[in-house]
């Protein structure tokens, strides 16, 4: 069976070995990116929101094979967290969580337009990825939990269910517009969504353990944080049987990235290549017949 992480970082790996043989090529981009993170999942049902989102970074490398098409490498990293408190569904669940996130794709670029022919144009890109994050609560008393190692749906000891790793193989899509200021500069709007393979990514995904089950495999302490309900003045006080929903298995998380980022060339055009744009008058000139006198 293959293993999709050591794919993603062969390839990582060729391909900045690649970029560090062949940096005097003035193919080679280096790009920044800032914007934001955020996540949909068992804590956040909306397929796309800004709230509760949080700073993101990243760096890297795109090799440009035409003015059409890009290889890229990208380092990104940021935070994601959501709490039942904000939902409209399930408030009285009353679950939290937060994770940094650490990302490292492979992916290849479309630009719509030919880059140096017109000042703006339209991009896609996908690929693959791997991702590392790490689930955390704030207890009652207000201290950091990490959750993976609780095992607060009974992974490792019940019903088959297999604790969850803390690095996953994700797939990029991502899409948005380019400005070309010239043949060395270009500026990108980006709105990237990561399809995961994990439920977990929030510590939430299928049913409750039977109460006493929990209690005698892992503590009173992973009961309490299984279920708090019972923390709010109006939520119900006593534990779930066993078996009752508490995520929705069905469903995969997913995180995004949205922002800009900047990219330059490493080694600048010699100054004879010139961008050259499209205008509708040069457009019309390619297809207009000869006069004749």
């Amino acid at each position: 069976m293959i293993n999709p992480g050591k794919y993603v970082k062969a390839l990582t790996s060729a391909f900045l070995l690649l970029c560090i043989q062949e940096t005097h090529s003035q193919n080679f981009f280096a790009t920044v990116f800032a914007g934001s993170s955020n996540y949909t999942g068992d804590l956040q049902e909306k397929p796309f929101t800004l709230t509760q989102s949080h700073p993101a970074f990243g760096v890297g490398l795109l090799y440009e094979l035409n003015p059409h098409m890009f290889i890229r490498g990208d380092f990104t990293f940021g935070k994601i967290s959501a709490a039942d408190k904000y939902s409209s569904k399930n408030k009285v669940r009353n679950l939290s969580f937060y994770s940094t996130l650490y990302e490292y794709s492979l992916c290849f670029e479309y630009t719509l337009l030919d880059v140096y022919r017109y000042k703006a144009t339209p991009f896609v890109y996908t690929g693959v990825g791997l991702f590392d994050f790490n689930p955390y609560t704030k207890s009652k008393d207000g201290n950091d939990v990490l959750l993976a190692e609780l095992n607060t749906e009974g992974q490792g000891f019940y019903d088959g269910r297999k604790p969850y790793k803390l690095r996953q193989f994700s797939i990029p899509v991502a899409g948005g517009l380019q400005w070309n200021f010239n043949a060395d500069k270009r500026l990108n709007i980006v709105v990237g969504y990561r399809k995961t393979f994990t439920d977990y990514i929030d510590d939430v995904s299928t049913t409750y353990v039977d109460e006493d089950l929990l209690r005698t495999n892992r503590g009173q302490k992973v009961v309490d944080l299984a279920f708090r309900a019972d923390e709010l003045s109006n939520g119900p006080q006593t534990y779930p049987a066993g078996g009752t929903p508490r995520g929705n298995p069905k469903s995969k998380d997913l995180y995004y990235f949205v922002g800009m980022s900047f990219h330059i060339r490493i080694q600048p055009h010699r100054k004879e290549r010139r961008m050259y744009y499209e205008t509708s008058k040069r457009r019309r000139a390619r297809v207009d017949c000869p006069k004749f006198y």
